[in-house]
């Protein structure tokens, strides 16, 4: 019976999802002790820092992941490795421009006043480096789809922080400045382990080609863009806040963000596992199992989702004092949470049809997709914030650029392949059905 049941959890599926809740959890779990370790202030500072470095880091993540998983996977060795020795050239030239860029700003760090703006540059330079073999050693493993080997990945890089943040407090070291070093640490053990487990490619470095180096460019150049708009897009509530209400307020519009996760671990695991499914499709010229395979998923995640957020609706006080602490009982936290999970049912549909428009040769379009929600987002927060003047501008404004997504994502993929948006929840339902039935009444 064991046996069985762990045969039927070895599948790329579970590993993915396992991979990305290992995460998740150990992610919450640094969040928890950090939150009560440290100030608002301080918690807004590392909020914001962490915003900064994620978005900076889509730079080099837009440019190269998707495009390494659609010119690397399924091709023969000798094509497999010129396309990452052409990842880690162009990986290692990003990653240069970006720290001499940071470099440029130290001599002159004595002018800036603003402890947001200091950390930025004390320390993104040498994050972004110390991240970059971990980094391409997580596409590669997703693209060969060795989730098992991914997971290790994860939980080396977020365990060995959570475990230095619990021995700084236990000897009493505990301040801002003692979790960037840990975080750098962290982040510097995953990727010499990458490299010494043979994980991260960087064997195959001189087998770039001209050729291949111009192909990925002229691919990335339109998926950095979308990439960098959807993280921009996930930022811009945070820069907006913190302008508008200050880095108190962007602890507490954080705190129901990292309870998210609850939605982002099926979500991202999924993505992980249909991309492949999706390019395949697309690849042998089947357009309509493209569709289907989009509506499938987005429509099972997005009818599981809803039980989700009835949930968070109303369990919202117990998860963010929880995770937060007491201090954070009295706030907009809950409610933040209400609103977001309501919202993030309709997640999938969106980020299905981003992939997709990806997948079909639509860089283009995807990237105009997210511009326009960026626009939406930007100028709904701030009349948001300023006909509120609280937190809950900002949570409702979110509503208009998922829409605008939605359907624009759909107006572009249904002119290469049609297909009805109602199917989505249809597919879904089918699909679910079939699920319940499999595991549930099965002699």
């Amino acid at each position: 019976m064991l046996k069985k049941l762990i045969h039927k959890l070895n599948n790329k599926h579970f590993l993915s999802l396992a991979g990305n809740g290992a995460m998740s959890v150990l992610a919450m779990i640094t969040v928890a002790v950090l939150y009560r370790a440290l100030t608002v202030e301080e918690i807004g500072y590392w909020v914001f820092f962490q915003t900064v470095a994620v978005l900076l880091d889509t730079f080099r993540t837009g440019f190269l992941q998707i495009a390494l998983v659609k010119f690397y996977t399924g091709t023969s060795k000798e094509r497999a490795n010129e396309v990452l020795g052409s990842v880690w050239y162009l990986a290692v030239l990003i990653t240069l421009a970006m720290g001499l860029f940071n470099l440029a700003f130290v001599p002159f760090i004595g002018y800036f006043k603003d402890p947001a703006v200091l950390v930025i540059i004390q320390w993104f330079g040498l994050s972004f480096l110390a991240t970059l073999p971990s980094g391409i050693t997580s596409w590669i493993l997703q693209a060969d789809q060795k989730f098992d080997k991914l997971l290790i990945l994860r939980v080396i890089t977020q365990g060995s922080f959570i475990l230095s943040i619990v021995a700084l407090i236990l000897f009493d070291q505990m301040n801002l400045r003692s979790v960037f070093i840990v975080n750098l640490a962290s982040a510097s053990l995953a990727s010499i382990i990458a490299i010494l487990f043979g994980w991260s490619g960087i064997s195959a470095f001189f087998s770039k080609t001209k050729a291949c180096v111009k192909e990925i460019y002229h691919f990335g150049k339109f998926s950095v863009g979308t990439t960098i708009s959807a993280n921009m897009l996930r930022s811009a509530d945070t820069f907006i806040v913190a302008y508008m209400l200050g880095p108190a307020a962007v602890a507490i519009y954080n705190l129901p963000g990292r309870l998210m996760e609850i939605i982002e671990i099926p979500l991202r695991s999924t993505l992980a596992t249909a991309m492949s499914s999706l390019a395949k499709a697309f690849n042998n010229g089947n357009k309509r199992e493209v569709a289907y395979i989009l509506q499938k998923y987005a429509g099972t995640l997005t009818l599981a989702f809803v039980p989700l957020a009835f949930g968070a609706i109303l369990f919202a006080d117990i998860a963010t004092g929880l995770l937060g602490g007491g201090k954070y009982v009295d706030s907009e936290a809950a409610n933040l949470l209400r609103i977001m999970m309501v919202l993030a049912i309709f997640y999938p549909i969106d980020r299905f049809i981003a992939v997709s428009l990806d997948i079909i040769h639509q860089p283009k379009a995807n990237f105009i997709k997210v511009l326009l929600m960026l626009f939406v987002n930007i100028l709904g927060d701030f009349i948001g914030i300023y006909l509120t003047g609280n937190l809950y501008g900002a949570a409702f404004a979110t509503t208009l650029p998922l829409v605008v997504g939605i359907f624009y994502g759909y107006y572009c993929f249904n002119k290469h392949i049609p297909f009805k948006l109602s199917l989505v929840f249809t597919s879904g339902y089918i699909n679910i059905r079939k699920m319940v039935r499999k595991n549930l009444f099965k002699k």
